[in-house]
This record gives C-alpha cells, structure tokens and sequence, in this order.
C-alpha cells in the first residue's frame, strides 16, 4: 500500500494576530502553541502517517492552518481561493508542495473557497456555504470533483465559521456535529456531538480518530465504542477559531513523501 502523508506547517510567531470571526480575541501564548502542534504531530506520526513540512510562513499568522488552502480528492488537488486577503500568500507553498507530489493541480478561480468547508465521505463531498466559501466556487468545485466521480451536496451554515467547524465524519461514514449550525435537510443524518468540539473527528485509520481535549465526552463515547481515540491538546488554537482538522491535510496513500525535516 502507498504511503500516507500528511502536509503540516509550523506555527507563525504571530499566530496570536490570526484573523478571529465569531469568537472574542483572547491571548495566544505561542511557545505553548507550538509545543501543542508538536504533540498533534507526533500522534499524526504515531497512526503511520509519513509528515512533510510545508515551508515556513512567519508572517502569515493563520498559515499553520493548512487545510485551508487546498482541498485532495484521490489524486487531484484543487487549490482553495481565499476571501479573506490576509491569507492568499499561504496558496504558493501549498501549490509547490502538492506539484512536488505529482498530484494533478487546478484551482479555484471563481468565487473564494476554504478547504475547512469540504467534508469528503465515500463518493460524496460536502461543501459548506460559509462567509468564507460561496455558490461560484462550490459549483466549479462541483465539476473538478466530478471527475472523480464525487457528487457535491452544498450544506447551509449557521453562525459559523467553517463546515467542519459544525461537522466531521466517523471511519464508518456516519457523520458527527452540531446540528443548530448546519442545514440538516442536505444530510442523510446527522449524529448529535456529545459537546461542541466533538463535531471535530480526524479519520487517522479504519478504526482511529483524533479528537481535541476539548471534547473528553465525545472521546469517552468514541473510546466506548471501539475506536482508538487519540486525544490532543489544541487549546491555543481554538482561540482563533481552529480545530484538529484546520492543522493538517491528509492525503490517503499518496507516493513520494519527503523525510520529515526540522
């Protein structure tokens, strides 16, 4: 089986100055950031994920916040457009990063789109529509993911950032969240989080999930039920809106990895 990789930035010393919507600002203690992304990066490496450092970007604030710059569907990856300027300088290093993989790149180039709005499950991709994703751009990204024979469901949001910041998905395909802030009618179903934070579920294998220590009950209920929950600590983070999705992109059995630098 290939290998499977997961594409990770280090923290900006700024990370404190990233952008913040629908929370209140509170100080960001930076030193403990990048030792938290550290233990969320060991445990990507612990489930037989191959790590490959995107290169640095000091000077952009919300750049450790990977996944929204690019969104992977088998070996196509379609390059996100940002509405917010702050963060179009993150888009290059994706792109020479995913070039350098030998995926096939395209891009969105109507519309804004963040890849924290597309949920992929099975032959199905979410897309939420969000103030950081609109219609333009789900419907080009409608037909670059039909070419892989995915079909788009577009996902209403509520008072929230990002679809997965209201949802994720299980192994199984079931999904997990926080109905109040999603459109519930484009879903087949939707299992109700045991708290906020448990709407966010990182697939690391066909039967281990991550979840932020933020959601002890969810990662109760998941341990329960026979998964092997990995628990990490990404308190500074969520501060600025993100979760344990926002700071990876895993690209499932993709050759041609880079050791792991420092």
């Amino acid at each position: 089986m290939s290998e499977r990789t997961a594409l990770v930035r280090r923290p900006s010393p700024h990370l404190g100055d990233g952008i913040v919507t629908h929370l209140e600002r509170r100080p960001v203690d930076a030193a403990l950031a990048v030792s938290q992304h550290e233990a969320y990066v060991a445990a990507l490496e612990s489930a037989g994920w191959r790590v490959r450092w995107l290169p640095p970007a000091d000077d952009l604030p919300d750049g450790v916040f990977v996944e929204d710059t690019v969104v992977i569907c088998d070996d196509l990856a379609v390059l996100g457009r940002p509405r917010v300027p702050e963060r179009v300088g993150e888009i290059p290093s994706m792109e020479g990063t995913v070039t350098g993989l030998g995926l096939e790149v395209t891009r969105i180039d109507e519309g804004f789109l963040d890849g924290g709005d597309v949920l992929q499950v099975g032959n199905t991709v979410y897309a939420g529509r969000s103030a950081r994703t609109n219609e333009d751009a789900i419907c080009q990204l409608t037909r670059q993911v039909a070419t892989r024979g995915r079909r788009l469901v577009p996902v209403a949001l509520n008072d929230c950032l990002h679809l997965k910041s209201a949802m994720t998905a299980l192994p199984d395909g079931s999904l997990i969240g926080v109905p109040d802030l999603v459109d519930t009618s484009a879903l087949p179903y939707l299992r109700v989080a045991q708290e906020p934070a448990g709407a966010h579920v990182v697939v690391l294998g066909e039967k281990q999930v991550l979840v932020g220590a933020s959601a002890p009950r969810t990662a109760e209920q998941l341990a329960a039920e026979g998964y092997d929950v990995t628990v990490v600590d990404i308190g500074e983070f969520e501060k600025l809106e993100g979760c344990v999705t926002c700071l990876s992109v895993l690209i499932p059995g993709k050759p041609g990895c880079a050791e792991r630098r420092a």
